[in-house]
């Protein structure tokens, strides 16, 4: 089985967008793939989160059941929706929820919550970071970024960061990418100089497509 996690430079930048794109592009070849996040806050039921949006929009055959651990109504962050709703993550649930995947398709596709830096849990007692369900899950990153003002700056730093905690970032995904657009053009290069890793796709402006830059999107995953 092959995984691959998809973060982002932060909130409302077009994650779940991009990894529906991503769902789709493999789905298209038929490939086995199933969904997994460990945690979503600010929806109400399955159906109705980013999870939903990602299953019914890829057009996944995998139960809804499976697509996530932690659903949390409260639009905050997970950590403090966990708290006010007194329900914590716990690794043990994500692991054996991500293993079950692992069990019945070829590649799995998750989805981290806001940026990287996103606490699931953070008490005095216990503390989940993202970056810690990475490295239990064995996953390697790929980094959505928005193609515009001041990507590059949130790019360098969230790649930076996961280089630093030792997590292995495969490239970056640009959304709401203008071809003609001079300043995403540059972004584009600038990124990729200044981090040393490739703007490996873009999603066009109001688009649902992945377009490849160098190699075939399944070509990314790695065994976990």
């Amino acid at each position: 089985m092959k995984g691959l996690f998809v973060t982002g430079t932060g909130t409302d930048i077009g994650k779940t967008h991009v990894s529906a794109a991503i769902a789709r592009y493999l789905r298209k070849k038929d490939l086995n793939l199933a969904y997994y996040k460990a945690a979503v806050s600010g929806a109400k039921s399955v159906k109705t989160s980013d999870a939903g949006f990602v299953h019914e929009s890829a057009g996944l055959l995998q139960n809804e059941n499976t697509l996530l651990s932690y659903l949390y109504q409260r639009p905050l962050s997970p950590h403090l929706a966990a708290r006010l709703e007194n329900r914590f993550a716990s690794m043990e649930k994500i692991k054996e929820a991500f293993n079950s995947l692992k069990q019945s398709y070829e590649y799995v596709l998750s989805e981290g919550a806001g940026g990287i830096i996103c606490p699931v849990v953070y008490e005095d007692n216990k503390k989940i970071m993202y970056e810690d369900i990475i490295k239990e899950l064995n996953l390697p990153c790929v980094v959505v970024a928005d193609a515009g003002l001041g990507t590059i700056n949130h790019t360098v730093l969230t790649v930076f960061y996961l280089k630093e905690h030792g997590i292995k970032v495969q490239g970056v995904i640009l959304n709401n990418f203008e071809p003609s657009n001079i300043m995403h053009e540059d972004n584009l290069v600038m990124v990729e100089k200044i981090t040393q890793n490739k703007v490996i796709a873009v999603v066009h402006k109001n688009s649902m497509e992945l377009n490849m830059r160098y190699k075939n999107m399944e070509d990314y995953f790695d065994e976990c």
